[in-house]
């Protein structure tokens, strides 16, 4: 016979402290198991390929020490580098690269396309960053340096961050650290133009910084009006990663 259950079970007492979730010893990838993504893999080659045959074609055209200050030629460089990284992680079914990099080079590439199309594609005489400021003719080196820069590298960067790329990774916070870079870019773009000559060639690299055409009044507020519409775009990005849908699954 057992003992008969009480009508009324005292309260037990209160456990004290808050209790503590022990981390657990167990990767991720012994729960989950990676995933090699080979096509995607390729296509991250391909852009990694684009961006750096662009800054590949300028360097031969021009002067490097030219070329390299450009924020267009800085922006495919990063875009190569990150490329490959990921083109390496995807095929060796690594853990991703951070989002704050490939968010941050994917904004980069959009910048750089977007200024080239909206302020300077139509400038006259036409932007080159190399020497004559003649139009570059069709399937020319130079024509074709700039297409890979301003169209096919960025658009390629575009479609991985779209299709290729789990949303929900970017996050309001990273923009900030976005903006630091165009900043450090405008101080290295002014303190490049004070130590040349007056007269040298490109020593302002973009029209819309030119101090002896707009006052360095004129460039503060042209600079001001850039970041702000630059801020705006990562914004954007942000809220579309999170509202776009999920078309390659859980790993990128």
């Amino acid at each position: 016979m057992t003992a008969p259950i009480p009508r009324d079970i005292p309260d037990l007492p209160a456990v004290p402290g808050t209790p503590i979730l022990l981390h657990a010893p167990v990767p991720a990838t012994a729960v989950v198991a990676p995933v090699r993504r080979p096509a995607i893999a390729v296509f991250r080659l391909v852009t990694a390929v684009l961006a750096a045959a662009g800054v590949a074609l300028e360097l031969l055209l021009g002067s490097p020490g030219r070329i390299l200050s450009y924020f267009g030629v800085q922006a495919a460089i990063i875009l190569t580098l990150v490329s490959l990284a990921s083109a390496r992680r995807a095929w060796r079914a690594g853990r991703p690269v951070p989002s704050s990099l490939t968010g941050a080079a994917t904004l980069y590439a959009l910048i750089s396309a977007l200024v080239y199309h909206l302020l300077l594609g139509h400038t006259t005489p036409p932007f080159l960053m190399t020497g004559p400021a003649h139009p570059p003719v069709t399937w020319h080196p130079q024509w074709l340096a700039l297409q890979l820069l301003y169209v096919a590298a960025p658009a390629a960067a575009l479609i991985d961050w779209l299709f290729l790329t789990p949303p929900g990774r970017l996050h309001i916070r990273q923009t900030a650290g976005w903006m630091l870079y165009p900043l450090a870019y405008l101080a290295f773009s002014l303190t490049r133009a004070e130590l040349l000559l007056p007269g040298t060639p490109a020593r302002y690299l973009y029209p819309f910084l030119d101090a002896e055409q707009h006052s360095y009044r004129g460039i503060l507020a042209n600079a001001l009006l850039l970041g702000l519409s630059f801020y705006a775009l990562a914004v954007l990005m942000v809220a579309l990663d999170h509202t776009r849908p999920n078309a390659v699954g859980r790993h990128p």
